[in-house]
């Protein structure tokens, strides 16, 4: 109360400093001088605003179902003391959106503020009808109950009084944590009442006063009784206040329910408990609260336990539809059932299924048709985020009208109105949903395919059926078989043979995925219930079709076979070209030696290499290299390899040079558990293993940074980080995509290739997310920042992703993820179209789309002449597509006599076999070999 007092005081300084000067109720001019600096701030803070004021109404006159944009307005115009607008404000808020118990006791209170008549009064109490019934909360039933207690001197105040606490006590007087509050009240109002009902002292009262005492007695030993028979915390005070309270002993029945209720409570505790420590929603929590109750089997408590629930996690559809097919099946009360389905679409209209269950619901409880309708048509501007839900809201309304037709009369109203909504059906999802989706919802046609039964079956009208069945082939389903047969059966069942037979014959010619199943079923009636004739021409056009499928299906399977030789070449190419590559390196990394060494020292040199174990290639062993190209990894605890003494020209070649003299440190597989593989790394980046360790360490103890090197001893933009523990690899994943010197680093679990070819890393999911937005068209100036800005205004942000090339620089994509799919369905109406930045940025729910595999034809087939167009890879086109080997080594898989740099020593033989891999050289092989003149 003291708080609600500060309110009203904080309202009328606003309402004194909104008086015009000169007023006589605001004293005349300011006596001090300095006031007049801070009446100006507050009038700029006035005219801001009224400013804000204005564009927030502005904002809902355009989109009335920004439910942010409510709670800013009215709070707006509560701080103002703009009453009367306040008070609309409110009105149409609560319209549209069950309110929060804080709105509505916020509301209450100033409503109760300005209440001094009687038929204001009565105003309040309407607005404490509709509040309750928005939510259970024990809050707002108390301040009802306190209320009506300041109108017990009115005609009926006792009663209405009682009549509120005893709905409170039905509502919530079995809450666990906070229905023991509204039974203390009550029985505090009735003992004052008793107090009151006392006769004076030394008076003896008469038998009327005595009666009344009686039955005042009797109330509160009756209120007493009720609560000690349920499980609510602090019983054990409640029972010791009764027994004190009490002159005579307690009853043996309600101590017996009492333990009962000890026992009970006992059982609930954990799940209180559970409540309390969790943070919000608690979702799990109360799940695992409602499956106790559940099994318990009072109805009193499962409901009592849902509304809690729900009270908390008001935007999560399951919860609604779980709670709406309890009441449906259990309890079935037509007020209590109507009323969880209307607050349910009223906090999650976006979802189709409680619409569908609140129209089945309607009218299981016998709901005026009109009263259907208009709920019809409130879900059809519920504003739904796929195509498909329309079609499903649609089926579920032609369903109701159907069954409210009596088809054994020839025409009725009733017909007329459902024939006219199947019509209105096809021509909204063709006109208003296509528009919006670029679909119609139903591309097999469902919803004209059921108005055909129904003319078919009830109203014995085959004309009718077979006009939208040609209309539904039109519409790209004539190459589908399931579609001609179902046509076909319901000519079978309500038409005649002759149709039947067109139809199959359409069937014959125009399907294309199951040809033959057609055939079969037009031969099957024409033996049945054909002539020769017609057999013959059956037997003609299934033969004729026939030979053009599988014709058909021939040229398919070989322009596949050439696409898969294709595939097996190109492998074949890119292994080859990967062996020039290799080759071209040695042969280059062997001509800078040349070049450096002025005598012949430098075939001591060669040969010490020459001795050196040779690197293997994939598949030779469990020692592999995963990396394809002459890459040099450094040892797992620092560089110690021996330093070649040598004189560079600056202190990069002398980096470089140290590099190149490390030893090779094979890959051990073994540990693939504990490492995770770091790519896209900056190529200039100075000293990884350092840098990298540093970023590393948080996740774990960091065994080693093995770099990876190129022969001349530049860093090639990726390494291997292996730690202590599986656990500490499994969290350095989380680092995926963090930028890194302006580049977003690629984190992923170490994995042989070989083993697992398919294997693919993507963190992010890749099937419908009605949370999370996708936006495209953003420049590529916007920061993070900006955007949540922007995003921000239609809900709580959860998570921004801004998509990036492998340099780092932005593609202009976003993804965007809010707390609930009422925020993400808010922005998207809102932000869909909006100018950023001169950008027009559109927006939609997140679904991409599949991602395809490319198929892996068999290897071996491969002819190594063909030369087919280039392939590149999943991280696609290289730095450079020319071949860098020289062409000496590019023949060495040939019989020739000669090279252009002299004789080719130990060439392969002619053999009409495939061509083998080139036999493995060392280093000092390829030197001997490129200086030999």
């Amino acid at each position: 109360m003291a708080a609600a007092g500060a309110e009203a005081a904080a309202v009328a300084a606003e309402e004194e400093k909104r008086l015009p000067e000169g007023d006589p109720e605001s004293g005349g001019d300011s006596e001090d001088e300095g006031d007049s600096d801070s009446s100006g701030d507050g009038e700029d803070e006035e005219k801001e605003n009224e400013a804000e004021i204005q564009r927030l109404e502005e904002q809902l006159s355009i989109n009335a179902f920004d439910y942010n944009c409510h709670l800013d307005l009215i709070k707006l115009l509560r701080q103002e003391g703009e009453l009367v607008k306040l008070r609309r404000a409110r009105q149409k808020m609560s319209e549209l959106f069950p309110l929060t118990e804080e709105i509505w006791l916020d509301w209450l209170k100033d409503e109760i503020k300005m209440a001094a008549e009687s038929s204001e009064r009565e105003k309040v109490y309407e607005l404490f009808e509709r509040a309750v019934k928005d939510y259970i909360c024990p809050e707002i039933w108390l301040e009802y109950a306190q209320y009506s207690i300041g109108g017990i001197g009115q005609e009926g105040g006792m009663e209405k009084v009682r009549s509120v606490f005893e709905r409170a006590l039905t509502a919530v007087g079995l809450h666990v944590t906070k229905g023991a509050a509204l039974w203390e009240a009550y029985r505090e109002f009735e003992n004052a009442i008793l107090e009151t009902a006392q006769p004076a002292p030394g008076s003896v009262p008469s038998p009327e006063q005595q009666q009344m005492l009686c039955s005042q007695l009797e109330r509160i030993h009756t209120l007493f009784r009720r609560q000690l028979g349920i499980p609510l915390l602090d019983m054990e005070a409640s029972y010791a206040e009764y027994e004190e309270w009490s002159e005579d002993p307690i009853p043996e029945t309600v101590i017996k329910s009492y333990k009962k209720a000890l026992q009970q409570l006992e059982k609930c505790k954990p799940y209180e408990e559970a409540l309390l420590g969790a943070e919000t929603p608690k979702l799990a929590e109360y799940q695992a609260y409602i499956d106790f109750e559940m099994k318990a089997g009072d109805p009193a408590r499962i409901q009592l336990i849902y509304e809690r629930a729900l009270a908390e996690n008001c935007l999560v559809p399951d919860l609604w539809a779980r709670y709406n097919q309890y009441l449906d099946r259990q309890l079935r009360v037509k007020e209590l059932v109507l009323s969880a389905h209307d607050r349910a679409v009223r906090n999650c209209p976006w979802t189709v299924g409680l619409w569908i269950r609140y129209l089945l619901a309607m009218e299981r409880h016998r709901v005026d048709h009109s009263t259907i309708s208009e709920m019809f048509e409130k879900a059809l501007n519920a504003g739904f985020i796929q195509a498909t839900d329309y079609v499903e809201i649609w089926q579920a309304y032609l369903d109701y009208l159907r069954r409210r037709v009596d088809f054994t009369q020839d025409s009725s109203k009733e017909l007329e109105e459902l024939r006219s909504a199947f019509a209105r059906a096809v021509e909204y999802l063709k006109q208003e949903v296509e528009e919006r989706f670029s679909e119609s919802g139903d591309p097999s046609c469902t919803i004209m395919q059921n108005w055909a039964r129904v003319e078919a079956r009830l109203c014995n009208n085959m004309q009718k059926a077979r006009e939208l069945w040609d209309n539904i082939m039109t519409k790209g389903n004539a190459k589908y078989a399931n579609m001609w047969l179902e046509y076909y059966n319901l000519e079978r069942a309500h038409g005649d043979t002759q149709h039947c037979r067109k139809a199959l014959h359409r069937a014959v010619q125009c399907t294309s995925d199951y040809p033959e199943h057609v055939c079969e079923v037009l031969l099957t009636l024409e033996r049945i219930e054909g002539t020769l004739e017609d057999w013959d021409a059956a037997v003609q056009k299934t033969e004729n079709r026939l030979a053009r499928v599988n014709e058909q299906r021939a040229k398919a399977a070989e322009k596949e076979a050439a696409l898969a030789k294709q595939e097996e070449e190109k492998a074949e190419q890119r292994k080859q070209a990967r062996a020039e590559k290799k080759a071209s390196k040695k042969a280059k990394k062997a001509r800078t030696g040349d070049k450096r060494k002025a005598d012949d020292a430098d075939e001591g040199e060669w040969g010490q290499e020459e001795e050196q174990p040779s690197k293997r290639h994939k598949g030779e062993g469990d020692g592999v290299l995963l990396e394809e190209d002459m890459e040099v990894e450094t040892g797992l605890f620092g560089r110690s390899g021996p330093e070649k003494p040598d004189c560079p020209a600056n202190q990069k070649e002398k980096a470089s040079t140290s590099r190149k003299d490390i030893p090779k440190v094979l890959h051990d597989s073994s540990k693939d558990k504990v490492t995770v593989f770091v790519s896209n790394l900056s190529y200039n980046m100075s000293d990884p293993e350092v840098k990298l360790k540093e970023l590393f360490e948080s996740c774990g103890e960091v065994a080693g940074i093995r770099p990876v090197f190129s022969n001349k001893g530049t860093f090639r933009g990726y390494c291997y980080v292996e730690f202590q523990e599986e656990e500490s690899a499994l969290q350095a994943l989380g680092l995926d995509r963090k930028v890194v010197e302006g580049r977003p680093m690629f984190v992923s679990p170490c994995v042989d290739k070989n083993k697992n070819p398919d294997f693919k890393v993507f963190r992010y999911s890749t099937t419908l997310e009605k949370h999370k937005l996708f936006i495209s068209g953003l420049p590529f100036s916007c920061t993070k920042e900006e955007l949540e800005d922007v995003c921000k205004a239609h809900g709580n942000v959860k998570d921004i992703r801004l998509v990036t090339n492998r340099a780092g620089k932005p593609k202009g994509l976003a993804y965007v993820e809010y707390e609930n799919e009422a925020q993400a369905s808010q922005a998207v109406l809102k932000m869909d179209g909006l100018t950023v930045k001169e950008h027009v940025i559109k927006v939609a729910i997140s679904n991409p789309p599949l991602r395809k595999l490319p198929d892996r034809p068999e290897a071996g087939r491969a002819s190594p002449f063909a030369v087919p167009r280039q392939v590149y890879g999943a991280r696609g086109k290289g730095r450079t597509q020319l071949s860098m080997m020289p062409r000496a080594l590019q023949r060495q898989g040939h019989p020739v006599a000669k090279a252009e740099n002299g004789m080719v020593q130990n060439s392969p033989a002619t053999s009409s076999e495939p061509l083998e891999e080139p036999k493995k050289m060392s280093n000092a092989d390829f030197a001997k070999m490129l200086l030999k003149k």
